[in-house]
């Protein structure tokens, strides 16, 4: 026979048992939906950690304060302070490939304008620091180099600090005071929510580093030193150059920094998702195996209940071959009309759980076409057996079967 009439023969035959095909298909159907559904929901949530990460900046590295041992006494990670705004310039003029660099002061506390007060985040930063974390002004503008050098007295603050300090009014131009200093307000940036560890950014008052150093803090060390890399492929290079132009200027001695990539805490934050998805998306191919026993169980059904059918074919010079490509050929047709199907009912129902759940998913085409693959591989795997079976059948005894 030639292939296409090899074909009709096989739809003809599953036409003759059409409920029997949709049943056997159902195994199929449902187990590529599941798969779909389940990775699409896997990866909407690695895609929202990662937009939160992204949300942090670009290509940036920081470094951090390491540990400390005082009499004896030793701290933990972030306890030390040493790293200075001189270290912050000279990575800045010493490494090749480093965009821009921000000297980074952190401080809590109670800011007040207005009548009203507010506990809050007080950043000293430099005028690079909204480059570096992708950061765009919703109203006046950020401060400048001038107010840097002269620590100024002037903020840009976050629209959770004008939702409760300045509602109804507009906060350009008015000031607001940390630890009974005034501060101009010069800026309002732009709404970015809450980020992959649950903090409000938007609740921030940003300063002149300076500022924070001289007129807050009135301590000389920094909290952290943020880095922005030229492009991804320099990141590593110049996490190592950070790290030895650090402990060079330390002479030798144990180093109380620790120097962290953005790539590596995207990869950390993005672990269990991954993990999440593989496992969710194996549990649900576990009912594409089941169903692949189903269509090899039905198969085998077929080759018993056909037997004088096949013992006629090959009595009239039909080929083994002929007969096995023929079984074999409607096992995989089963297969991939239910993972087309699946394929609807999965992409459907990954829909239906983000409405009504509020959750974020990300249908893959590349999810889809492995489905789709995979269910075929089935068909092709189940059905050999059955369709080897049929075809090894002897006419004779084929045409005597009852």
């Amino acid at each position: 026979m030639r292939f296409l009439n090899i074909i009709k023969v096989a739809l003809r035959a599953l036409r003759r048992s059409a409920l029997r095909s949709i049943l056997t298909a159902l195994g199929i159907i449902i187990g590529v939906a599941a798969v779909i559904a389940m990775v699409s929901i896997g990866n909407g949530a690695k895609s929202q950690v990662e937009a939160s990460i992204a949300s942090l900046g670009r290509n940036i590295i920081t470094v951090f304060p390491g540990t400390s041992t005082t009499g004896g006494m030793r701290g933990g990670w972030g306890t030390a302070s040493s790293l200075t705004v001189e270290e912050a310039g000279a990575i800045r003029d010493e490494i090749p490939g480093v965009v821009a660099v921000s000297p980074e002061m952190r401080d809590r506390s109670q800011i007040l304008a207005n009548g009203l007060n507010w506990n809050t985040q007080i950043l000293g930063e430099d005028v690079s620091y909204l480059d570096i974390r992708l950061w765009p002004m919703m109203d006046g503008e950020m401060f400048t180099e001038l107010d840097v050098r002269g620590a100024t007295k002037v903020c840009v603050i976050g629209q959770t600090v004008v939702d409760k300090l300045f509602a109804g009014s507009d906060p350009i131009g008015q000031s607001l005071r940390i630890r009974n200093l005034p501060f101009k307000v010069v800026g309002v940036l732009a709404p970015k929510g809450f980020n992959f560890f649950g903090s409000d950014q938007d609740d921030v008052v940003v300063v002149p580093y300076t500022s924070h150093i001289k007129r807050i803090a009135r301590r000389p060390n920094l909290n952290s030193i943020l880095i922005q890399a030229q492009s991804p492929e320099l990141m590593a290079r110049i996490q190592q150059d950070i790290t030895d132009l650090l402990q060079q200027r330390r002479s030798g001695r144990e180093p109380d920094f620790t120097v962290r990539n953005q790539q590596e805490l995207a990869e950390a934050a993005t672990a269990t998702t991954k993990t999440m998805t593989v496992l969710l998306g194996a549990i649900a191919g576990v009912s594409l195996i089941v169903g692949g026993i189903g269509i090899m169980n039905i198969m085998l059904v077929s080759v018993t209940e056909r037997t004088r059918e096949i013992g006629i074919r090959l009595a009239v010079g039909a080929h083994g071959r002929d007969v096995l490509m023929q079984f074999l050929i409607e096992a995989v047709i089963l297969s991939v009309l239910g993972g087309a199907l699946g394929v609807l009912l999965g992409v459907g129902a990954s829909q239906l759980v983000s409405k009504l759940n509020n959750w974020p998913v990300l249908v893959s085409t590349a999810s889809i076409f492995g489905a789709v693959a995979f269910s075929a591989a089935i068909g092709v795997f189940f059905g050999f057996y059955p369709a080897r079976k049929a075809a090894q059948l002897d006419p004779i005894e084929a045409l005597r079967y009852e």
